[in-house]
């Protein structure tokens, strides 16, 4: 495994984001396998909150499908370095206000929410809206 991967998980353990993000797997009914660089996969996870194809908490991709995309994997992935980076759990409310400003300005969650633009939105397969005050009418 490369090094920053390497770095990567260490940060996500101290920070207490992946033992976190395995209590919920644990939670949620979800299997665990071993994913690339470090990531923990939770397969079939039984909530329906948060509403997405995956989400990532610390080094653990939650999942309900049986399956993952190498994109999603490589977005997902970017999102555990966000939450090496955010120190762990400040990353939280920051991504919240991220994703209610992305709602106000354009109505979805992912368009300008710098969280998920910088894990690159197509490979997340989320759309690029145009702020409302740029739409045609």
């Amino acid at each position: 495994m490369d090094r920053r991967y390497r770095f990567r998980r260490v940060v996500n353990y101290v920070n207490l984001t992946t033992p976190l993000g395995l209590l919920i797997a644990a939670a949620g009914g979800a299997r665990r396998q071993a994913g690339p660089d470090g990531l923990v996969f939770a397969y079939g996870y039984r909530y329906r909150f948060p509403v997405a194809g995956a989400f990532t908490v610390g080094n653990v991709v939650l999942t309900r499908r049986d399956a993952l995309s190498d994109r999603l994997v490589r977005h997902e992935g970017r999102h555990a370095t966000q939450w090496a980076w955010c120190a762990g759990l400040p990353m939280l409310p920051l991504y919240l206000l991220a994703m209610l400003v992305s709602l106000a300005v354009c109505g979805d969650q992912a368009s300008y929410n710098p969280f998920e633009r910088l894990a690159d939105l197509d490979d997340g397969g989320y759309p690029r809206n145009a702020a409302r005050w740029r739409r045609r009418a």
